[in-house]
């Protein structure tokens, strides 16, 4: 009789244990929460290659720089380690041409590929070390610095070429009169034959504000609108000075 109430106790005995089901069910848990925590990880980290250094969040800094305080969007500065309010010795910045804006995730390709580089305009905020822009240095110093004639330019620029014993090899200068203001200056490279222009090899400064030098770059294939990038990048930063700062005028 025992024999057989053993075997029949066996019999109805669960072919799996509730600890077993307890086990998988708390196995099948954690996979789950696994796949969420890798799934978010990794859109995460895809945000942050897609981004590849640049933010697209527009929060605005109070940066002091010298004598003078700008707002700044956090997607118009270059570097991550820049994007904070306080002072310091310089800002990098980048904006869209025509548009002026910063960096967007529609529109990363003008800032990632390189053959659309030229629709990019770079600028280097920084004090004032010198008492005159670039247009206000032509007279006194570049002019003694060109190598032969003036040479019609184009957009109604006109060329000097620089000394390549002053430091200046393969760059030009371009100048255009202005109504009002002493005249326009620029310096370019000069490309090598067959080689495409850089997003950069045109440079000017400007001066903003109480002591603020504002350096932009831009590509040459954009000399076409060099008089709207001028007005542009000057209103630009006016537009963010704080604290009442005195406008300087281009002719400092």
């Amino acid at each position: 009789m025992a024999n057989a109430s053993q075997t029949s106790a066996h019999s109805e005995a669960p072919a799996i244990s509730s600890g077993f089901i307890t086990k998988v069910a708390i196995a099948v848990v954690a996979i789950a929460l696994l796949s969420v925590a890798i799934s978010i990880a990794g859109q995460m980290f895809g945000d942050r290659m897609l981004l590849a250094g640049h933010t697209d969040s527009t929060e605005t800094f109070s940066i002091r720089i010298g004598q003078d305080t700008l707002s700044l969007e956090a997607n118009t500065l270059r570097f991550a380690g820049q994007r904070h309010s306080g002072s310091a010795e310089r800002a990098d910045l980048y904006f869209l041409w025509p548009e002026m804006t910063g960096y967007q995730r529609g529109e990363r390709r003008r800032f990632d590929d390189v053959s659309l580089a030229d629709t990019l305009i770079f600028v280097q905020l920084s004090q004032s070390t010198m008492s005159r822009d670039m247009s206000g240095r032509v007279e006194p110093i570049y002019s003694y610095l060109f190598d032969g004639p003036a040479e019609p330019g184009p957009h109604g620029l006109t060329l000097h070429r620089l000394r390549n014993d002053a430091g200046y090899a393969n760059e030009v200068m371009y100048t255009a009169p202005r109504f009002g203001q002493s005249d326009y200056a620029v310096r370019c490279l000069i490309a090598a034959p067959d080689s495409p222009p850089s997003s950069g090899d045109c440079q000017r400064d400007i001066h903003v504000g109480r002591d603020l030098t504002v350096l932009y770059r831009f590509s040459s294939r954009r000399l076409a609108d060099w008089e709207r990038i001028d007005a542009a990048i000057r209103q630009h930063f006016e537009a963010r000075l704080g604290g009442g700062a005195e406008k300087s005028s281009d002719s400092q």
